[in-house]
């Protein structure tokens, strides 16, 4: 689907463990609420019955997954939740606000685990059929803030375990995906206060809500 023929606005959420997505997700959301605009919001992995239990199993800190099979599972979830959610919500006009994206996939599997990178994007493409975001929000955070953050929610999953190395290296991989197409990213400063975040956030999703609707 390219985006220009579609009428809604995809906008999605990224960044480090513990950045603070969640949050400003639903602050957007009230926000949408408000303004009486049709919205949807979604999660990667996750968003329909068969991402759930990918999720659960990629997830669990019992489950011994390569790389790859971590990759490909997230690929699975993806590819269900844009045929069955994505695609019909923006075809609805509304906006869609997803928590994580193909650029996770990068982040994670690419620069934080070494797999190569084109056929991570080969496969992406094949999985969301060439579906990118309008908008993608990255909440830049130091990863051992972020995990302190994430500790004070709950116990940390499979990922959230990872060494610190590791999570260093997705942060600079997420810096690098914004810094290759800064016309799609809005980059924060995670640590700024929740208002002025959510300010930030709006002002961006209002200038292209209203691109979005000249193109109608």
């Amino acid at each position: 689907m390219s985006r220009a023929s579609s009428p809604g606005l995809f906008v999605t959420f990224e960044g480090p463990e513990g950045a603070g997505k969640s949050t400003q997700i639903r602050l957007l959301a009230a926000r949408l609420e408000r303004e009486g605009i049709a919205h949807l919001l979604t999660r990667e992995p996750g968003g329909t019955d068969i991402g759930g239990k990918l999720r659960e199993l990629v997830l669990d800190t019992r489950s011994r997954v390569s790389p790859m099979t971590e990759f490909l599972i997230y690929s699975a979830s993806r590819a269900q939740l844009v045929g069955e959610v994505m695609r019909p919500a923006l075809e609805r006009g509304e906006v869609l606000v997803c928590d994580r994206y193909v650029d996770s996939s990068y982040a994670y599997q690419g620069y934080g685990r070494g797999l190569n990178m084109a056929q991570l994007r080969a496969v992406s493409e094949a999985a969301t059929g060439g579906l990118t975001p309008d908008l993608t929000v990255l909440l830049n955070i130091d990863p051992a803030l972020g995990l302190t953050r994430a500790a004070r929610v709950g116990e940390p999953d499979r990922i959230e375990r990872e060494g610190l190395d590791f999570h260093w290296r997705l942060k600079q991989g997420f810096l690098e995906l914004a810094f290759k197409e800064p016309q799609r990213f809005l980059v924060l400063d995670a640590t700024a206060s929740i208002e002025a975040l959510s300010d930030d956030i709006w002002k961006a999703v209002s200038a292209r809500m209203s691109v979005s609707r000249s193109r109608d």
